[in-house]
């Protein structure tokens, strides 16, 4: 793929990837620092709360899709709309949502995750990867 120069879109320019400050490191304790602000802020509860967070991550990779297509120039009324780097910031929601879903289901996310790549590795790569 060839990175495109285009304006950004019109309905979310803040999401073009940007140099993160976060070391890798500190991953889990970001993702747990934005579960508990959306926690504390949570407009919806319970059982709906959850349902809600999980449904979120539909909404993100919408928005990859958008910018895929943007990207592309594929939608005729609107031309190349996004750049790559939009893509890649709309990836990048994408993994973070996911995380924070998880991060609601478990409170334990870095083992469930951790473990669960170490099963898909080794069935995709082989015991020997």
């Amino acid at each position: 793929m060839t990175d495109q120069a285009a304006a950004p879109s019109d309905t979310d320019t803040d999401t073009a990837a940007e140099p993160c400050a976060v070391p890798a490191a500190d991953l889990w304790d970001s993702i747990d620092a934005l579960w508990t602000w959306l926690d504390r802020d949570q407009p919806v509860g319970g059982r709906e709360g959850l349902l809600l967070r999980m449904l979120k991550l539909s909404e993100e990779v919408g928005e990859v899709a958008e910018a895929v297509i943007g990207a592309t120039g594929q939608n005729p009324r609107k031309g190349v709309s996004h750049t790559w780097e939009d893509v890649q910031g709309e990836l990048c929601d994408v993994v973070i949502t996911a995380l924070v879903a998880l991060r609601t289901l478990t409170p334990d996310t870095r083992e469930v995750f951790t473990r669960h790549l170490a099963h898909v590795r080794k069935r995709s790569l082989g015991p020997d990867q």
